[in-house]
């Protein structure tokens, strides 16, 4: 079901080609809130045994421009989950401690131990988006030796290095791609100016970003392209519409946690054993 949104290395990402409003998985909002409902039962039970058993752990990404509902989506689709053992990171502009230190050395702080669940709000994608398009590599500090030419293809080839061994490692990593067109992304900032609660969301700065758009695209489709594999995919998923875009992203998360299949740890006999002569105890102490 979610293969036409599964990029994995096995075909490319055309971002002029995929559709932002298509809703074929689901044709209406009632449906899309009942399958939403059934699925976050589902995660929830699948989280608590991923929690319980502690032997493997999961990342789920999100990138997106502007207005295309990260933070929508992330709560929404995941305020099911128990606040143990899950978390978001949120990446914003690096600080100077950290641009200081390698580009994934604030992403390696929050890798998630086995038994939780990351929820990365932009993460080491910004390096090869913005970082890409802005071309900011080239007035970060760096040694002379750097080929500047190279700096995108290598973070690529870091990425892909960077995901693979946190798989090897016990920790997987989902990503999102969130693609909104540029025509719905007007009407939301038009809505953040006009409707006063949603005022604090606008930045003048959101609608100068607009003059990349095409660069963005670009560097979205490549980045993408360049780092899609089989054990780290990407989906993209249509985010014109936020009903079908959110039920879209709670499949790709339950079908991550199924393939995942965590379950309750057995106890042991002699646990067991122990736990008896403890409830003999108990039932004693009550009666």
């Amino acid at each position: 079901m979610l293969k036409k949104y599964r990029y994995d290395g096995s075909k490319k990402f055309r971002s002029k080609k995929e559709s932002t409003k298509e809703t074929s998985l689901c044709s209406d909002k009632e449906t899309a809130k009942k399958k939403m409902a059934e699925n976050n039962e589902e995660m929830d039970l699948l989280q608590q045994k991923l929690y319980a058993e502690k032997k493997e752990g999961l990342i789920v990404l999100f990138q997106a421009m502007d207005a295309a509902g990260k933070d929508g989506t992330i709560t929404h689709v995941l305020q099911c989950l128990s606040p143990h053992g899950v978390y978001e990171a949120a990446f914003k502009v690096p600080s100077a401690t950290e641009l200081a230190h390698d580009y994934l050395w604030r992403i390696h702080d929050q890798v998630p131990a086995k038994g939780e669940i990351a929820i990365f709000n932009r993460s080491h994608y910004e390096d090869v988006l913005i970082g890409k398009v802005k071309e900011l590599y080239k007035t970060q500090a760096h040694s002379d030796r750097i080929d500047l030419d190279k700096v995108i293809e290598y973070r690529y080839e870091d990425i892909r290095n960077f995901e693979e061994y946190l798989y090897r490692n016990n920790i997987r990593t989902v990503k999102i791609f969130l693609n909104v067109s540029k025509k719905e992304q007007a009407k939301r900032f038009l809505s953040r100016i006009e409707e006063p609660e949603k005022n604090w969301k606008f930045s003048a700065s959101d609608v100068e970003e607009r003059e990349y758009w095409d660069a963005y695209q670009e560097a979205f489709e490549d980045a993408i392209n360049n780092t899609a594999t089989k054990h780290s995919p990407w989906y993209v998923v249509p985010a014109d519409h936020k009903w079908y875009m959110r039920y879209v992203v709670s499949e790709i998360i339950l079908d991550t946690l199924k393939d995942m299949d965590p379950q309750y740890p057995v106890v042991t006999e002699e646990r067991m054993e122990k736990f008896n002569a403890l409830k003999e105890r108990l039932e004693k102490e009550i009666q």
